[in-house]
C-alpha cells in the first residue's frame, strides 16, 4: 500500500475537510522549490474554472446570469493567478 500525505481544506464558515493523496504525487507534480500547498491550491483553482466554464459553455440550456457572473469571476482568479486565461490553458475558446 502506497504511504498519503493529508492536506485540509478549510471554508470561510470554519468548516474543513481533510484529504489524502499519494505520498510524493504533490512533489511530483510541483516546480522547483514550490511549496506543495500552492500545488494543491493551483489544482483547486484549475478545477472550480474548468467546471464553471463547463457549466456556463458547454451544458444544455442557457445558463443562469448568476453562473455567468460566477464563472466571470472565477476566469479572472485564473488568469490573475496563472498570467493566462482559461481558454488559452483548455486551448480552446468559447
Amino acid at each position: 500500500m502506497v504511504d498519503t500525505e493529508a492536506y485540509t481544506i478549510e471554508g470561510p464558515d470554519g468548516s474543513s475537510e481533510t484529504l489524502d493523496v499519494p505520498a510524493g504525487l504533490v512533489e511530483t507534480l510541483a516546480e522547483p522549490g514550490e511549496e506543495p500547498t500552492t500545488v494543491i491550491s493551483d489544482i483547486v483553482v484549475q478545477a472550480l474554472a474548468q467546471h464553471a466554464h463547463s457549466l456556463v459553455h458547454h451544458a444544455e440550456g442557457e445558463p443562469s446570469p448568476e453562473l455567468v457572473e460566477l464563472n466571470e469571476a472565477v476566469e479572472e482568479l485564473f488568469e490573475e493567478r496563472f498570467g493566462m486565461s482559461l481558454e488559452d490553458a483548455m486551448g480552446h475558446s468559447h
